[in-house]
């Protein structure tokens, strides 16, 4: 049997996606408690996801938006890493209040945030150890953000994951329209 690997990247590529997903799910989180999501996108769901970024482009005309629009759909597939909001109770003061209570609406716990970090930090460093091309995409993360795909995670990050001749995901040209 010969097997070219053509006939299989697809599907090393998602093994990989799910690999990644695990390292971000067993990274290291701030007292021990897991407030991460995380999930991936395949096939047609990139689209929506690209339509969205589109969407998020008319809305503020940060044309970066519409250049990841465009850049997503080389992706075989996205890894969505997210973060719902949950005070830690450990008063430390670095979201810039003295107190977890005394959070204005909408600060997120830096703990929180901190963790989504780790765990992004965890995941590519999957991906680099296989050799995949990806790029961490608050973009993307924000638009499926928007989609509601990581059940009310208010922090999402998206890393699209490729394997190809070079890194689709860097050397890009910036959207002139």
């Amino acid at each position: 049997m010969i097997l070219n690997e053509r006939d299989c990247r697809h599907e090393e590529v998602l093994q990989i996606a799910q690999q990644m997903m695990i390292a971000a799910r067993t990274a290291p989180k701030g007292k021990g408690i897991d407030v991460i999501e995380v999930a991936l996108v395949t096939e047609s769901n990139i689209q929506i996801l690209s339509d969205t970024l589109k969407q998020i482009y008319e809305e503020n005309g940060f044309k970066f938006f519409l250049r990841d629009a465009d850049n997503i759909l080389q992706a075989e597939c996205i890894v969505l890493i997210g973060t719902r909001q949950q005070p830690q109770g450990l008063d430390c003061g670095h979201c810039g209040f003295a107190r977890c209570g005394d959070r204005e609406e909408g600060v997120p716990c830096a703990l929180n945030t901190i963790d989504v970090g780790i765990a992004i930090g965890s995941a590519c460093s999957v991906a680099a150890d296989h050799r995949v091309d990806t790029r961490v995409m608050f973009s993307a993360g924000l638009a499926a953000q928007r989609l509601d795909w990581l059940d009310g995670c208010t922090h999402v990050f998206a890393i699209p994951v490729s394997a190809s001749s070079k890194n689709p995901f860097f050397d890009r040209k910036p959207k002139t329209e």
